[in-house]
């Protein structure tokens, strides 16, 4: 009558090897993909899009089609390497 059953939610944990600081290699290659004169040339049309819309008080324009480039040079550079890089 009185038994209770208490559940504990189960997250898995991963600890660090060497207690060294653990560095993303995702992040390392987008940071390298990111300066590829391609994706730049791509970001700098991304940005001059923001800057147009945010100076207008109306406009209907949104920047999504310069954004979608620019993510996809970057995620098409790192998915190169990227698997190579993962343990």
């Amino acid at each position: 009558m009185g038994n209770k059953v208490s559940m504990k939610p189960v997250i898995p944990s991963v600890k660090a090897q060497d207690e060294e600081d653990l560095v993303d290699p995702q992040q390392t290659l987008r940071e390298e993909c990111h300066k590829l004169t391609k994706c730049t040339e791509l970001q700098e049309k991304y940005t001059a899009c923001n800057d147009r819309v945010n100076s207008r008080k109306k406009t209907s324009e949104i920047c999504s089609e310069e954004l979608f480039d620019y993510l996809h040079c970057v995620d098409a550079c790192v998915s190169k390497t990227l698997f190579s890089h993962l343990k």
